[in-house]
Parts: structure tokens; C-alpha cells; sequence
């Protein structure tokens, strides 16, 4: 757990939210799109969906 709350702080993302987000999703998830859900690919995500809204 704590390295997954590091990695999440050293990409610069709120471990917390990243955390409550990827465990709300990953049941619905494709398992051929795993990688989506790391901090930074998840981080990428987030901030383009903010500048489309």
C-alpha cells in the first residue's frame, strides 16, 4: 500500500483521490487497459477531461 501511495505522491497526484477512483472503477475496467489506471496515465486523463469541460 505505502508504495502505491508513493508512487501516486512522486507523480504529483493526490493519493487519496487517485485511490478512491481507481478502486470505484477497476471492477468495469478492461484488463487490456490495466495500465490506464496508474497515477500518471490517470493524472494525464483527469487534467484533459477538465480542459474539455
Amino acid at each position: 500500500m505505502y508504495t502505491l501511495i508513493a508512487t501516486a505522491r512522486l507523480n504529483g497526484v493526490d493519493p487519496q483521490a487517485w485511490l478512491a477512483d481507481v478502486l470505484a472503477r477497476i471492477n468495469d475496467h478492461k484488463i487490456t487497459d490495466l495500465a490506464a489506471l496508474l497515477p500518471w496515465r490517470w493524472a494525464a486523463e483527469r487534467e484533459s477531461r477538465k480542459l474539455a469541460a
